[in-house]
């Protein structure tokens, strides 16, 4: 993973140089190798560790002890907000890496990404830190996208965003329309403000199979439109709710999808092809869910 100067290692960990040599000194860690000139070059994944531990401990001797045994470790939520509290891109970038070496595509996304984020925006969304994290987030989701497989199922998900840049739900009709992609269906993201000419004219362009509303900004009768629409152009197209995108009214016959990306995948490849629900992971869920939802 390289190695950095002792200025750049003291200033990743918030110490002075001093206290970073005077670390090595009384603990051997991190250990630094030596340049043919005499000067010192610390190990990058060490010094990683260390800061991690030591933003968990604020002790540097329990933080030193914690960094020995575990090293850097899994790229994890934790990590991921470290990188993105200092606006570090680059290090933000190796963790997915290192994600995808031990996880898929779906549960990198589902397991550090939109995690890490959610709790910046539960601390403040209007925060510098949660900005760039979500910037960040929207790039790598729309770089998995375009690089995802080419569709080779037969039906089309349209999803309805009611979401704006920057909310946490964009990202998550982002993260579901990308593993509805890496599932094979071809998928197209709409928004809520359409022109309903323009709309019509999309809709008979793909045929939907399913109607998937997202986002949570958009009034009821907009999306009674949006669905009157779907179903005038698709006859029994599948209407579904992600994330509570429709305002509670009541009763609906609208099937919720739950809160997260790969669940909401099971329910509407159900949909589409009910015959294999149960040949899939996740069909004990499913069938907990439908009962659920009535």
């Amino acid at each position: 993973m390289g190695s950095i100067r002792t200025n750049a290692a003291a200033a990743m960990l918030g110490v002075s140089p001093n206290t970073l040599r005077s670390w090595e000194r009384r603990f051997g860690f991190p250990e630094p190798r030596r340049t043919a000139g005499g000067h010192r070059q610390f190990d990058l994944a060490e010094v990683e560790a260390l800061r991690s531990a030591f933003e968990e401990t604020h002790n540097v001797s329990s933080a030193i002890t914690i960094a020995r045994e575990r090293g850097a470790g899994p790229a994890s939520p934790t990590r991921l907000r470290s990188a993105f509290q200092r606006f570090e891109e680059q290090e933000a970038d190796r963790i997915a890496e290192e994600s995808l070496s031990v996880r898929s595509v779906e549960r990198t996304v589902e397991e550090v990404i939109l995690p890490t984020v959610e709790a910046l925006a539960e601390d403040d969304v209007d925060a510098p830190e949660y900005g760039f994290a979500w910037r960040w987030s929207a790039g790598w989701l729309a770089a998995q996208r375009r690089v995802a497989p080419p569709a080779f199922r037969d039906d089309t998900v349209v999803l309805f965003d009611a979401s704006h840049s920057g909310d946490v739900d964009a990202l998550h009709a982002q993260a579901l329309e990308l593993v509805l992609r890496r599932s094979g269906l071809r998928t197209l993201t709409l928004t809520v403000a359409l022109d309903p000419t323009r709309l019509t004219r999309a809709l008979h362009a793909v045929m939907p199979r399913a109607v998937v509303l997202t986002g949570g900004r958009a009034s009821l009768d907009t999306l009674s439109r949006l669905v009157y629409q779907a179903r005038r152009v698709s006859a029994g197209v599948a209407v579904l709710d992600y994330r509570g995108a429709l305002p509670d009214s009541g009763a609906t016959i609208v099937e919720h999808l739950g809160d997260r990306p790969l669940f909401a995948r099971e329910l509407v490849l159900a949909h589409l092809d009910p015959s294999t629900a149960g040949e899939r992971p996740g069909a004990t869920a499913l069938r907990e869910a439908r009962h659920a939802t009535g």
